[in-house]
């Protein structure tokens, strides 16, 4: 491990421990309550644009170079943080009436198996039916960025929605991102988010970012594999 893998780790730890007291934690829980999509944005931006900092670390051996557009990154994930908290929302509250509507969960029910019948039936839909849209948005901002040299400014400019469209590696998203991770990984992974207290679940989705960022790293591999 290299001295910079090193700080990398060594600041994960201590964010992770700091977390972990209870005046942190309490004023964390306050400021999520408080400003839900505000934190979703922060959280999002961090934690996801560092995945794929590791990302790029995994697959060239560098955190950052000329033209990744950390700042940009950062500003989709963060606007894509609040989208995803809307979709926790609306498929958190829908899902428990859809079940209940079907006979298969009692109404306001508390057991465990209740609770991880909603979470797997929460994480089931909102992976078939957000997730993949979710997926190829980021990859057309990605793709748009890197067009404009990673700049901040690229995301003022409009960019060509059916190019981009085009240069997707249809092969590596379909056969391996969507067919692939979100059977295998993102359904169970999001089963354990439902089953967190609320005010928990975009922050452990937002650390899921970093999996994710891992996720594309073996992607990027794959295709120039290919």
């Amino acid at each position: 491990m290299q001295k910079k893998d090193k700080i990398v780790a060594s600041v994960c730890g201590a964010a992770f421990v700091l977390l972990l007291i209870p005046p942190v934690t309490d004023a964390f829980i306050s400021l999520t309550a408080a400003m839900p999509f505000v934190m979703s944005f922060i959280k999002f931006a961090i934690l996801a644009t560092f995945g794929e900092c590791l990302a790029l670390r995994i697959t060239t051996g560098v955190y950052y170079r000329p033209g990744f557009g950390v700042i940009s990154k950062a500003l989709v994930w963060g606007v894509l943080g609040m989208l995803i908290n809307v979709a926790f929302t609306v498929f958190g509250s829908g899902t428990p009436r859809l079940l209940t509507s079907l006979g298969l969960l009692v109404p306001e029910a508390t057991g465990f198996s209740d609770r991880l019948l909603t979470a797997f039936a929460v994480s089931v839909l909102l992976n078939s039916l957000f997730a993949p849209v979710l997926m190829v948005a980021h990859k057309l901002a990605d793709l748009h960025i890197a067009s404009g040299g990673g700049s901040a400014f690229s995301l003022c400019h409009k960019p060509d929605v059916a190019g981009l469209f085009r240069a997707v590696d249809w092969d590596v998203m379909w056969g391996f991102v969507l067919k692939k991770t979100i059977p295998l990984f993102w359904i169970p992974a999001h089963t354990i988010t439902f089953m967190l207290p609320v005010h928990f679940r975009v922050l452990f989705a937002a650390l899921l970012g970093v999996a994710l960022g891992v996720i594309l790293a073996f992607a990027s591999l794959r295709s120039r594999k290919d």
